[in-house]
């Protein structure tokens, strides 16, 4: 997931067609990158919380994008929304999007539980990939939530599409989607039918990373 820049220079053309200019959209996506350093800012104080209490982070890596004006025009076009600003904030849950990389399964849930308890974020959805995979094979955890972010003269909730997977889960996930649809769009039935038992492979080794680890601890409790 890339850091989104702006090519000032680009914009109005990659807009045409789109009722808004260029600097209404310019302020929405600063909105939205406003959204992704409030919820970034909570996982990291959350995470360090954790360490100090448990002497480890569940969070191994924090990414953050914000999708780019193409991807954004096509997916309105794509669900039969009007191509506009007002059409974005109420149609699109995934325009300022986190990813959060564990190191094991149960973090995951941790960091769920722990976004939960926060009195100033909203859970809008859940998505669970991971107890009921893609038919791909695709595992991870989606929640979109809504925080408020304060403007110089208001405050103006917005919403983050939050992916949180383990080390492994996200490893298969970006090279499946390189394999699948970056290079090979036209992927055999016989080869997506491997990609999902590499997927499978590497859930069944996340599981078992968890248990040596537990195994690990208690016997150091014994």
């Amino acid at each position: 997931m890339d850091n989104f820049q702006i090519v000032s220079e680009d914009m109005d053309r990659q807009l045409s067609g789109m009722d808004a200019k260029a600097s209404e959209f310019k302020m929405l996506m600063t909105y939205y990158e406003c959204a992704i350093l409030e919820v970034k800012t909570k996982l990291d104080v959350l995470n360090n919380e954790f360490k100090a209490t448990d002497e480890r982070n569940p969070i191994s890596t924090i990414k953050s994008r914000i999708k780019s004006i193409p991807s954004i025009l096509e997916k309105l076009d794509r669900k039969g929304y009007p191509s506009s600003i007002e059409s974005i904030q109420t149609h699109l849950d995934d325009v300022a999007g986190i990813r959060v990389i564990c190191s094991f399964i149960d973090d995951i849930y941790k960091v769920l539980d722990m976004l939960k308890n926060q009195d100033d974020l909203k859970i809008l959805s859940i998505k669970d990939y991971i107890k009921n995979p893609k038919k791909s094979g695709y595992r991870s955890l989606h929640c979109v939530v809504e925080i408020p972010i304060y403007l110089s003269n208001e405050k103006k909730p917005m919403r983050v599409e939050v992916q949180i997977r383990t080390i492994a889960m996200d490893f298969w996930a970006s090279l499946e989607h390189q394999i699948r649809y970056k290079k090979f769009s036209d992927t055999s039935a016989d080869s997506i039918k491997k990609l999902t038992n590499c997927a499978d492979t590497i859930y069944e080794t996340d599981m078992k990373m968890m248990s040596i680890r537990q195994k690990i601890i208690d016997d150091k409790n014994d």
